[in-house]
């Protein structure tokens, strides 16, 4: 199954979108993406963001990986920052059934107490 991938949080000015390399994983392949913020102060914003894996079934999310990072360690052009991350896969990633799916959320913690959070499916065969 082919899955297209878009993780995209608008926030005013600020834009976060989160790419990766390949939303249809086959076993043994790792998860690698990066997640781009566009927007002047965006680093004055911004206190972390954080990648996580879920696996869904119906109602219920469990957590199966995660990745944070914070804008002041991550590289810069312009007005765009970009966090690279990787996601080494397990037996939990493994779905065991098609009411099970993968799903990749960026949450955006900003300063002032807000969160921002948006998801989308992967496929891992």
């Amino acid at each position: 199954m082919m899955i297209q991938f878009l993780s995209k949080i608008e926030h005013g000015t600020l834009t976060i979108e989160t790419n990766i390399d390949g939303p249809n994983m086959a076993f043994g392949e790792t998860l690698s993406g990066t997640v781009y913020i566009e927007g002047e102060g965006s680093e004055e914003l911004i206190d972390y963001i954080e990648i996580s894996l879920l696996k869904r079934s119906g109602e219920d999310n469990t957590a199966i990986a995660r990745h944070s990072a914070e804008l002041m360690s991550d590289t810069k052009s312009k007005e765009t920052w970009m966090i690279a991350f990787e996601m080494v896969p397990d037996e939990r990633w493994e779905t065991q059934s098609d009411a099970e799916m993968l799903i990749l959320r960026t949450t955006v913690y900003l300063k002032d107490g807000m969160t921002l959070q948006d998801e989308d499916r992967i496929s891992y065969d």
